[in-house]
């Protein structure tokens, strides 16, 4: 199977968190490593990611989590580098009163990221969020968008477990290579 790139939030994902559970159970799936969890920049994350794309043998599956789905857009609308698909999952309104004020530069957003490859999972109750923001960056990204209803953040606490049905998507993107 391609590389898989987690990309996760502030904070990094804890190890309940399903990016944390598919990293333990699959030998294929790689988290980046930021320098400071806690005071995300945007710029500095996205080099981060940047970096372990040109590291891959192949164009990897990259998959977000929160403020990693900025960092991702970031990235895509400013890189040349070729990635095989991204699952942007809860992506969080850089705008709005409940985004942390320790990120900083997550502002302007990219309008557009055509040529990429992108699934952005939502939740109707998600704190970071709303659905008609995501409405938004689906339609201004060119994106294909699953809701999975009043979910939360789609975290630990959203009881996904290892979400199986995540990886059934990222499965869904490596498949899809394979006809090609």
């Amino acid at each position: 199977m391609r590389p898989v790139l987690l990309v996760p939030g502030i904070g990094n994902s804890g190890p309940t968190h399903w990016q944390s559970l598919w990293e333990a159970r699959y030998s294929n799936v790689l988290r980046l490593q930021q320098q400071d969890w806690e005071h995300p920049v945007c710029d500095a994350w996205a080099e981060v990611l940047e970096l372990a794309v040109r590291q891959c043998a192949e164009p990897p599956i990259v998959v977000a989590h929160s403020l990693g789905c900025l960092v991702v857009a970031r990235w895509a609308a400013h890189s040349a580098q070729a990635i095989h698909a991204a699952l942007l999952v809860a992506v969080p309104d850089p705008a709005a009163a409940s985004f942390p004020v320790e990120a900083t530069g997550f502002l302007p957003l990219p309008s557009t990221l055509a040529g990429r490859r992108l699934t952005v999972v939502s939740s109707t109750n998600d704190p970071f969020s709303s659905p008609a923001y995501t409405e938004q960056r689906v339609a201004a990204w060119g994106a294909e968008h699953i809701c999975l209803g009043a979910r939360g953040h789609l975290n630990a606490s959203s009881g996904l477990a290892d979400w199986p049905e995540g990886w059934a998507l990222v499965q869904r993107e490596w498949q899809a290579h394979m006809r090609i």
